[in-house]
């Protein structure tokens, strides 16, 4: 009989020491949701900066297409830059005090090339309680062209960019790469470093949510 007593006792009191354990040991839940917006076909527009050089610091606008396949994964198959070069102060006094002639100084003129993009981060936080933005950040991988004042020379790049989407058809886009330029065709003969820092607006068409 006495048994019979405690296993009962044990059997009524087990839902409440399991409610116990939870409120004690809470279990973790994750709510993992969907993009609110997908990118398929993007046309971007921008303008940007070539900031390394000592000489000269190109100003430049571009235009660019990319394919979007997946959430992750997109190809940037195509971009064009027309750059303007404005002289620093070291180059001026260099002509001016030295008679260097401009034809000295190597200046990036134009410049085009293609990308593979990973996109593996995606968020959305709240500004002062009352706006809600959708961002991500994505990694770029490719190669270049560039136009220099006397000669063609490839290069390869690497960079890191960032999507502030405003609509499900226009983001502001931020883009950074460092680009490895090879040394043929004449002049420079070590590798040189081109910096491309662009800022623009990427319109987004055929996207279904």
């Amino acid at each position: 009989m006495f048994r019979a007593f405690i296993l009962s006792c044990l059997t009524l009191a087990a839902p409440a020491l399991a409610q116990l354990d939870e409120l004690e040991n809470p279990g973790t839940v994750s709510a993992i949701q969907q993009r609110a917006y997908r990118m398929q076909h993007e046309l971007t527009l921008s303008g940007g900066v070539l900031p390394l050089d000592a000489f000269y610091k190109g100003l430049y606008g571009q235009v660019a297409y990319t394919a979007h396949f997946t959430d992750h994964f997109a190809w940037q198959i195509g971009r064009f830059a027309y750059s303007y070069a404005a002289k620093t102060s070291l180059r001026e006094q260099l002509e001016r005090d030295f008679g260097v002639l401009p034809t000295s100084f190597e200046e990036v003129q134009f410049f085009f090339g293609s990308d593979v993009i990973w996109k593996p981060f995606y968020g959305k936080f709240s500004v002062l309680n009352n706006w809600v933005w959708h961002v991500e950040a994505f990694l770029l991988l490719g190669a270049s062209a560039f136009k220099f004042t006397n000669v063609f020379r490839p290069g390869v790049n690497v960079g890191l960019g960032f999507r502030l989407f405003l609509n499900q058809w226009v983001s502001l886009r931020l883009d950074v790469t460092n680009n490895i330029v090879i040394p043929i065709g004449g002049g420079s003969q070590a590798l040189t470093n081109v910096m491309c820092i662009n800022l623009g607006l990427g319109f987004n068409f055929g996207a279904t949510e």
